[in-house]
């Protein structure tokens, strides 16, 4: 993947209201393409690669007195950027106070952990996370009547273990605002489910999730903006253009296989039918896009594709039945040999 480029392509139809993602791999010569967000893999370097080092500064010369001491300004402060880990019962997670949204909010789950029932979301409340400086906090505000849902990072139904663990996740640190109808309460938590029934196959299944701001490009110049709406008065939390998940799938031995899935999806209305293989992408392109880095500790010796080993498709279920039985039936198993992801 390191000498091609990826798109994806959110399209909305006129006619049917509908958005979609497709994922696109195209060599260089770049073709001409029309209006699309871009998610680009560049040049990676394979996790099993030596990090780049920093080039070193300059030696001072030692007859150079400086005149200046710019780091002096910190005893004033330390002006950041602070990403404000934060670790619950149900998940671990990074804020970015810039936008009001998490970086990323990882959890786990087990099959144990999705068999016990303890808690009930009747119960539970949104919140804000007083935990975040107040001029850099999400506020319920921000939300009413903005059109868009408190969607859930780390879904309630995956802390069912605990009702303190089912509460931390209301805390609006582990929200982002999210399309209603056809997103939040359609796809997104078919995919949500998806999640949970890996469990069927996998002892452990740890899953990242976070937004992403990609750019478009302008039909009218051609050059390519990133632009997004942002909610709440005055305007506070910014509305992501997608999101994504890294699934990390464990067999449960040490030092053993990692099934690899990471998946962009726009923050849009998506059909129903709509595979869900087709918003899988190379992991290093969440990474470019989002800044962040999830498996560099992870040798391409112990990896496997998730879409290789499991079949990586919805079962659309209505929400009183995903509520009966939260781990469903098993994604069905690929009978090809496996293949390791790179």
């Amino acid at each position: 993947m390191s000498k091609t480029r990826l798109a994806i392509i959110a399209g909305v139809s006129a006619a049917a209201g509908s958005a979609a993602t497709a994922a696109i791999l195209a060599s260089r010569p770049q073709r001409k393409e029309p209006p699309t967000p871009v998610l680009s893999t560049g040049t990676v370097p394979s996790s099993s690669s030596p990090p780049i080092p920093a080039p070193l500064p300059a030696p001072l010369r030692k007859d150079l007195v400086p005149l200046v001491n710019p780091t002096g300004v910190v005893q004033y402060g330390f002006p950041g950027p602070i990403n404000d880990l934060r670790t619950n019962l149900s998940t671990t997670s990074s804020f970015d106070r810039r936008t009001r949204n998490p970086y990323w909010v990882a959890e786990h789950i087990t099959p144990a952990s999705l068999n016990v029932n303890n808690a009930d979301r009747r119960h539970s409340i949104f919140v804000e996370d007083e935990s975040i400086p107040e001029k850099f906090r999400a506020k319920l505000q921000d939300y009413f009547r903005s059109g868009y849902d408190r969607g859930h990072q780390v879904p309630a139904a995956d802390a069912k273990w605990s009702q303190d663990a089912m509460d931390q996740t209301f805390l609006l640190t582990n929200m982002c605002p999210q399309v209603g109808d056809g997103f939040n309460r359609d796809y997104w938590a078919h995919f949500e489910d998806f999640c949970r029934r890996l469990t069927n196959h996998y002892p452990s299944v740890r899953i990242v999730t976070g937004p992403l701001y990609l750019p478009r490009r302008d039909p009218q110049d051609g050059k390519w903006r990133v632009s997004y709406e942002v909610i709440g008065t005055p305007p506070n939390v910014a509305v992501p253009t997608h999101f994504y998940k890294v699934i990390f799938a464990e067999d449960g031995k040490t030092g053993g296989d990692v099934s690899l899935g990471a998946f962009v999806l726009p923050n849009a209305k998506i059909d129903n039918e709509k595979p869900l293989a087709s918003f899988e992408v190379p992991i290093e392109a969440i990474e470019r896009a989002s800044g962040l880095e999830f498996a560099s500790r992870l040798p391409a010796s112990r990896r496997k594709k998730l879409c290789e080993q499991v079949s990586c498709s919805l079962v659309v279920r209505e929400y009183a039945e995903r509520q009966k039985n939260l781990m469903g039936n098993a994604p069905q198993k690929r009978l090809s040999s496996p293949t390791r992801a790179s």
